[in-house]
């Protein structure tokens, strides 16, 4: 026999299962929303040449835990899109992200896989008129300790030249926080670029 209380807590894992499997499935949106949506992205050539990005990372709550800025330089050759990522956190961090992306057309529909030194396995997405949707799991320095969580990222692509994204990050299917960063290139940045990475 089960004691009431022993009752009650198992009530109280299956209602936190069953809630964290409807936030999942409420989660899932329907890229085609977006197709007539414009500018047109394509990740190849937005992101070719040099672009820079200021972005902040919130918790689940809302509160800002860290901003930093990024240098971003874009090389295309033979269908592969590597971009070398320069980092600076405002606690003085510094890091570096090398991504190669490539891009396949099924039916008329763009669809990209990516990898990077600190992503496990690879990237995958798709895009639909201005928007970019892909997840991955990335293993993030926190307290000097790695700890893997998924990001499920969104690009959307306000003119030629500006694109935010938005990243939910999670762990075990729980929310923890979120990205936000501003892509500018071209005209927006030719006075500023490159950003100073030596300090915030």
């Amino acid at each position: 026999m089960f004691s009431v209380s022993e009752s009650v807590y198992k009530l109280k894992v299956f209602f936190i299962f069953i809630f964290i499997l409807l936030l999942s499935a409420c989660s899932k949106i329907d890229m085609k929303q977006f197709e007539n949506n414009t500018p047109k992205l394509d990740l190849f050539s937005f992101f070719e040449g040099n672009t820079i990005a200021y972005g902040i990372f919130e918790d689940r709550f809302g509160n800002l835990k860290r901003q930093f800025r990024v240098n971003i330089t874009g090389k295309l050759e033979n269908n592969t899109l590597t971009l070398d990522e320069d980092f600076l956190y405002d606690d003085g961090e510094q890091a570096n992200r090398v991504w190669k992306i490539n891009k396949t057309i099924e039916n008329d529909k763009v669809f990209y896989q990516g990898q990077a030194n600190d992503i496990e396995g690879k990237a995958y997405g798709s895009i639909s008129g201005n928007t970019l949707n892909w997840s991955y799991d990335i293993y993030l320095n926190i307290k000097e300790s790695k700890i893997k969580v998924h990001f499920n990222d969104w690009i959307y692509k306000q003119s030629e030249d500006l694109a935010i994204n938005r990243a939910y990050v999670s762990k075990f299917g729980i929310n923890i926080g979120s990205v936000t960063l501003v892509f500018l290139r071209n005209k927006l940045i030719k006075d500023i670029y490159p950003l100073n990475l030596k300090s915030w």
